[in-house]
Order: structure tokens, then C-alpha cells, then sequence
């Protein structure tokens, strides 16, 4: 399984959405559209995560996509960086 990085989604898209997209290439196991953590809205980027094959499949033919009106910015995910805990006084 592929985790794929989905950025400048269009703020009205639903997962489904996304799901039906990615799934043109291949099975999708799960989308997590992120939303702000203190309104709760989209933030205009997704993870999809999806078979080797198809995910690999769907990077080259979605980057750089109008999808709704926006060019999307599709790439593998890295691994979220660990950030230094913030301690305080």
C-alpha cells in the first residue's frame, strides 16, 4: 500500500469525490480529506492511500490535473516529520 499526498483540492470536495478519482486506477483503501483542527474545514489537501501499482498509476496521470477547477498536486506522501516538543513555562 502507497500513501498518496493530494494537495490544492478544491475546499468543497467531498471524500467521495476523491475516492471516485483515485479509483480510475485502481482500489482505493481510504481518503482522509484534512480539515483545521478549530473550524473543522477543509484545509484543500487529501491522503489517499491505494495499491503499488494503481497508486503509482494515478500520480503520473493526476499531477498537474484540473480537477474542479484547480490544478492538483499529487505526489507519494513522506512520512510527517517529527517536530520538537514545545515546552512550557
Amino acid at each position: 500500500m502507497k500513501q498518496i499526498y493530494v494537495g490544492n483540492l478544491p475546499y468543497r470536495s467531498s471524500e467521495e469525490e476523491v475516492k471516485e478519482l483515485f479509483a480510475q486506477y485502481g482500489d482505493v483503501s481510504s481518503v482522509k480529506i484534512i480539515t483545521d483542527r478549530e473550524t473543522g474545514r477543509p484545509r484543500g489537501f487529501a491522503f489517499v492511500e491505494m495499491e503499488d501499482d494503481g497508486a503509482l498509476s494515478a500520480i503520473d496521470a493526476l499531477d498537474g490535473k484540473e480537477f474542479e477547477g484547480r490544478t492538483l498536486r499529487v505526489n507519494e506522501a513522506r512520512p510527517r516529520e517529527q517536530r520538537p516538543r514545545r515546552e512550557f513555562n
